[in-house]
């Protein structure tokens, strides 16, 4: 799998100095984190799997009417957007749908029910309506999956099978962030930014095909395929 130190070395090679005289990874690491930075959002745009989670199960006993980040309980520390939570009864494991609304109906403020049946985003956190028995959530959500900043002591460490299908472009768009505004080259920033799109593009292609089950019919090996009667 590749690591930020194999990438960096490709974009020092796009600069034209494979020896690191100028281009060296204390010089690129900051751009390399833009363009990770700017890979994680595209992957959240465009749902990519690898970016989709299903939390563990969330217990919340009676009473409980709010799920945040570091209380008890608590959202997923990687949640970046909620796609759709289901509940439970305490270990029946028998989980239906939730329904998002855009604020908790007022005239249910004071009851009590068995089931959630419907929640509330509201300053990060998840609102409930009160029940009188304890439930667990499960929550389909969009997740965080680049820690950034990458440290310079963390170059030599693994991305992992994430990364797999990326060096060539996370190498061509840090290598245009580079050209932009450490050597400030435009004609070899647009470049590279051109040739990092292409990479994105063909990168891309798998996991989309794959999650609409789309199947790539190949064209005939025949140079006279279409003047020939289809009967």
């Amino acid at each position: 799998m590749p690591t930020p130190a194999y990438i960096m070395s490709l974009v020092a090679s796009l600069q034209n100095d494979s020896k690191r005289r100028f281009y060296t990874d204390e010089a690129i690491l900051p751009y390399f984190n833009m363009a990770l930075d700017e890979l994680q959002e595209i992957y959240q745009l465009n749902d990519i799997p690898v970016i989709e989670q299903t939390s563990s199960i969330i217990q919340c006993n009676v009473g409980i009417t709010t799920i945040s980040f570091g209380g008890v309980p608590a959202l997923p520390s990687d949640l970046v957007e909620i796609k759709q939570l289901w509940e439970s009864r305490r270990g029946q494991n028998q989980f239906t749908p939730m329904t998002r609304k855009e604020f908790l109906p007022h005239y249910m403020e004071g009851s009590q029910f068995s089931q959630y049946l419907i929640w509330s985003w509201d300053n990060n956190q998840i609102n409930l309506l009160p029940t009188n028995q304890d439930n667990d959530i499960k929550m389909d959500y969009i997740r965080n999956i680049f820690n950034t900043p990458i440290l310079i002591n963390q170059v030599s460490t693994d991305l992992g099978v994430k990364f797999i299908n990326l060096p060539t472009y996370l190498s061509r768009r840090t290598a245009a962030l580079c050209s932009m505004f450490i050597g400030e080259n435009e004609t070899r920033a647009a470049a590279l930014t051109d040739l990092s799109e292409q990479a994105l593009n063909r990168a891309l292609q798998i996991p989309i095909k794959g999650k609409q089950a789309i199947t790539t019919l190949r064209r005939p090996f025949r140079a006279n395929y279409k003047s020939r009667s289809p009967f």
